[in-house]
């Protein structure tokens, strides 16, 4: 276990430097060092890493750990292997809430709180549409998909009345981390640290939850007040995430069922395991944005979606009917 552990924390330290380095205008290892050490403070490089690259991939680093925390969230308190931010309508919630702020005159520092208040309600009516009727697999996942179309809805309305929303906020709708700054980051980032750090005291109880509510309860665990907890950190690890990075896809899917695959049900080790990789799939996707077509950029939402798509699919009709993803 350790060294998985070891290799993932590696990997995203490759993935960081991999990220500064590489883009339309490549900067070698060595300049590199030198503007993270403050020299050639005048130079055109340090303006490129300092201001472009670092906030960046600070970005990428924050929407993969948030994405992919907020999923094993999700699909331990649904019981559900295939509930994600993106896969029962939270992203759209919040990409939803977000737009509807800005046509409304809120400025772009109120995105966070619109993106949060957005993934929290979209997140309880999921939750509770599902317990009214049953918690199959199926019935989770098709109360998401009509909660999500009806949100898609929304925001085609708003597209269509007010144009100067749609062409500021192409990217969004994509999912894309071009243009970020560390001053747009320093609300989404200490809300995402918060939740995580708050999230990681409550994988004991996102264990127990995973043995069923009757069990959990006569362990002496208030399965109200946790699940309740739970969903509000999940909507705002998800929620912070898109109202900087837009409506990013599939992280939450991807990499929880890869890390249960290599690390188990236990969430001690699931759930942080899950942050370094959402980290890493994240930076990959956004290098690979950069790269393949340079000097042009494909938005790391559009990546994500060629993968996550088939991912779902494979997920969807590997196992039919529903089942716990907790040990």
């Amino acid at each position: 276990m350790r060294k998985k552990i070891s290799f993932l924390v590696i990997l995203l330290i490759l993935c960081i430097f991999a990220g500064i380095l590489l883009g339309s205008v490549h900067i070698s290892p060595v300049s590199v060092l030198r503007c993270l050490a403050g020299l050639d403070r005048d130079s055109t490089t340090y303006i490129l890493v300092t201001t472009v690259r670092l906030p960046r991939v600070a970005g990428a680093c924050l929407a993969g750990m948030g994405l992919a925390a907020a999923g094993v969230i999700l699909q331990s308190v649904m019981n559900n292997s295939l509930a994600s931010p993106n896969t029962i309508g939270v992203n759209s919630g919040a990409g939803f809430a977000v737009m509807l702020t800005l046509m409304l005159g809120g400025g772009y520092t109120s995105t966070a709180p619109a993106a949060f208040a957005g993934a929290l309600a979209t997140t309880l009516v999921i939750f509770s549409l599902a317990y009214l009727a049953d918690s199959s697999r199926t019935t989770i996942i098709l109360a998401g998909i009509t909660v999500s179309g009806f949100l898609n809805a929304g925001i085609n309305t708003i597209k269509l009345l007010d144009t100067d929303i749609t062409v500021n906020l192409t990217a969004f709708m994509i999912g894309s981390l071009s243009g970020l700054t560390f001053d747009s980051l320093r609300f989404p980032a200490a809300a995402i640290v918060t939740a995580l750090f708050l999230s990681l005291f409550l994988t004991k109880a996102l264990n127990v939850l995973g043995l069923g509510d009757d069990i959990a309860r006569s362990l002496g665990l208030n399965v109200t007040f946790v699940r309740l907890a739970l969903l509000v950190l999940s909507s705002i690890l998800s929620g912070c995430v898109v109202s900087y990075a837009g409506l990013l896809s599939f992280v939450g899917l991807i990499v929880p069922h890869i890390c249960r695959r290599l690390f188990g049900n236990d969430a001690r080790y699931l759930l942080p395991c899950s942050v370094l990789l959402g980290a890493c799939f994240v930076l990959i996707c956004d290098i690979l944005g950069r790269i393949l077509f340079a000097p042009f950029e494909l938005p790391a939402g559009v990546l994500m979606s060629f993968v996550g798509g088939p991912f779902f699919l494979y997920l969807l009709f590997k196992k039919k009917g529903g089942r716990r993803v907790n040990a």
